[in-house]
């Protein structure tokens, strides 16, 4: 993948890699020694069920190694996220 700014992901909606809406980029968290981005934080969509997905409060919390694409869309492998729930 290629490199990203993160204020390029402000707001990006992000999909599931079967055009299932999860929910919408709020935040994400970066070890700071390395910089790699660690998860994506989503506000989920209100359509999209978050049953054994891993949660902050209300918050998704969506591991990047589950992040497949990030253009118009995040595209996430749903198996991956939701196998680290």
């Amino acid at each position: 993948m290629s490199k990203t700014f993160c204020r390029t992901l402000a707001k990006k909606k992000v999909m599931s890699n079967d055009g299932m809406l999860i929910g919408t980029i709020k935040n994400i968290t970066v070890d700071l020694t390395t910089g790699q981005v660690i998860d994506l934080i989503v506000k989920p969509d209100d359509t999209f069920k978050t049953d054994g997905y891993k949660m902050d409060g209300d918050k998704m919390l969506v591991p990047f190694e589950a992040v497949k694409d990030i253009k118009d869309y995040i595209v996430v492998d749903r198996y991956l996220l939701k196998r680290s729930g």
